[in-house]
């Protein structure tokens, strides 16, 4: 069966070739059984401390000639100390229904007069009546509207009846670098305020996560340590720059007590540009756009790349009649194997590398035909509600 609509490509029977084994799961964490093994583990390694040594079993140090230097307080700028310092203020604690029955994940301000970033599947329980309540450190837990979310890009928006806060700056994703150090801030199981510190492991990692809602990242991979609860709270670098929106975690099938594990060093994160473009767009609009490209990709085809339609299908034309890719010379039945040079290995993927533009962006496609040739067009992306 084709995809009903011009802007979508639902995923196909077959996952991509460079994907692993491992599920990709959305980091929000569901109030109840997580949060209750979350605080037994806590409270055991909290309780289970070795006695402290006495003065009479730690003697005191031998004198020395040298003068004693007294150690500042202050961290260095830079480090990760002060970056914590620095940005903690501005991430908060996210509850969905009451007493975060519903769920919980973690948020960072946006705008000082009150516009908070999170994740859609954070606050999507929401729609069920459940309200949303934002807790930063050293406020009071205040309730938030959901001004706008979006689930293809997996970000919501939300405003509090606030306006001294300390937003957080975006980075320039394309300057972010493998190996360089990041930072994730958020709220792990509850635990608002949790500073946990690593990599980018990869850039431009194509990932697919959700079951009834399904979110395409281009995402910036991390080993930082992202668990349950996470999602929607930012990944920095030392400069105390967002660059991206931990979202996604990696998961091995099952834990020792038959649960899912939590951070295995698989973490994904919405890059900061689509981020910062989708909120702005929220905050704008309530709505986002998504670029498309007019054409829609037959789901059965189990080769490489993406296939257009060889004919129409359950009413629905290979290729959208005025669309970019009609405009382009796109024809029915040829196969995407290539978007800006990535080559692409199946619907999902060529999903990813749309969503990760903007609208109006151009893009350079490599199509085969059904003899092997290639060619090459440019196209124009349109945004959904064109």
């Amino acid at each position: 069966m084709s995809d009903p609509t011009a802007t979508s490509y639902l995923p196909p029977a077959r996952p991509p070739r460079r994907r692993s084994s491992a599920p990709l799961v959305l980091a929000a964490l569901v109030a109840g059984l997580v949060g209750g093994l979350g605080g037994g583990v806590l409270a055991e390694n909290l309780t289970d401390r070795p006695p402290a040594r006495s003065e009479e079993a730690s003697p005191a140090p031998a004198a020395s000639g040298a003068a004693a230097e007294p150690v500042s307080a202050a961290p260095a700028a830079g480090s990760i100390p002060a970056l914590s310092r620095s940005v903690l203020p501005s991430v908060a604690l996210i509850s969905v229904g009451p007493g975060g029955r519903d769920g919980q994940g973690s948020g960072f301000v946006v705008r000082a007069d009150g516009y908070l970033l999170t994740n859609h599947h954070v606050v999507a329980a929401s729609t069920t009546g459940g309200g949303v309540t934002v807790e930063l450190p050293g406020r009071e837990p205040v309730p938030a509207e959901v001004v706008g979310s979006d689930p293809v890009y997996d970000i919501a928006v939300l405003k509090v009846d606030l306006d001294d806060l300390a937003a957080l700056p975006f980075a320039d994703s394309a300057a972010v670098q493998v190996g360089q150090t990041v930072v994730a801030v958020g709220a792990p199981l509850g635990l608002d305020s949790t500073v946990t510190s690593g990599i980018v492991s990869a850039v431009d990692r194509p990932v697919v996560a959700g079951d009834e809602e399904v979110s395409y990242i281009n995402a910036i991979q991390t080993d930082a340590a992202i668990n349950p609860g996470n999602s929607g709270g930012p990944l920095l670098d030392l400069a105390g720059r967002v660059v991206g929106v931990n979202s996604a975690i990696a998961q091995m099938p099952t834990g020792a007590l038959g649960g899912p594990r939590g951070s295995i060093g698989l973490g994904f994160a919405i890059p900061a540009e689509q981020a910062e473009r989708t909120a702005t767009q929220l905050i704008e609009t309530g709505s986002s756009e998504h670029p498309v490209m007019g054409v829609h990709i037959d789901l059965q085809y189990t080769g490489d790349g993406a296939r257009v339609l060889g004919e129409e299908r359950d009413g629905a034309a290979p290729v959208i009649p005025g669309g970019p890719a009609a405009e382009a010379g796109v024809l029915p039945g040829e196969v995407i194997v290539e978007v800006d040079g990535t080559r692409i290995t199946d619907a999902q993927h060529l999903l990813v590398e749309l969503r990760s533009r903007a609208v109006g962006d151009e893009v350079e496609l490599v199509l085969r035909d059904e003899d092997g040739g290639l060619r090459t067009v440019r196209i124009v992306l349109a945004g959904s509600g064109d």
